[in-house]
């Protein structure tokens, strides 16, 4: 049930991003280190998406930790990696919580800068 429910948090907030212009790029892009929820295109860069959901708005906040993050950080490396500027590509992190209800936040350049 839980996987469910998480794809299809992802598929809202994938056409939230999609709604506003941004291109798809990948959905649960897999990589040596893991894996990333969402990847869209934002003009010559990348915005890479972590989807949380929980019950509440603040839980699913605290559900996202620092080791989470740093592979978060090297999965992004990696698909960077494939990209022709590499690690000079511009990227952002974004944080998409979405609560019990399907409504959903997104806190934009959520990691700041690492």
């Amino acid at each position: 049930m839980a996987f469910h429910a998480g794809l299809a948090a992802e598929g809202g907030i994938a056409r939230d991003y999609a709604h506003r212009g941004f291109a798809p790029v990948s959905r649960r892009w897999r990589g040596q280190a893991g894996e990333i929820d969402l990847i869209v295109r934002n003009g010559d860069g990348f915005i890479f998406v972590e989807v949380k959901q929980s019950r509440a708005f603040e839980d699913a906040a605290h559900s996202l930790g620092r080791a989470q993050m740093r592979r978060i950080y090297a999965c992004a490396e990696e698909f960077l990696s494939t990209q022709p500027q590499g690690a000079l590509t511009e990227a952002r992190f974004d944080v998409a919580l979405v609560n019990g209800q399907g409504a959903f936040q997104i806190i934009e350049n959520a990691f700041g800068h690492g």
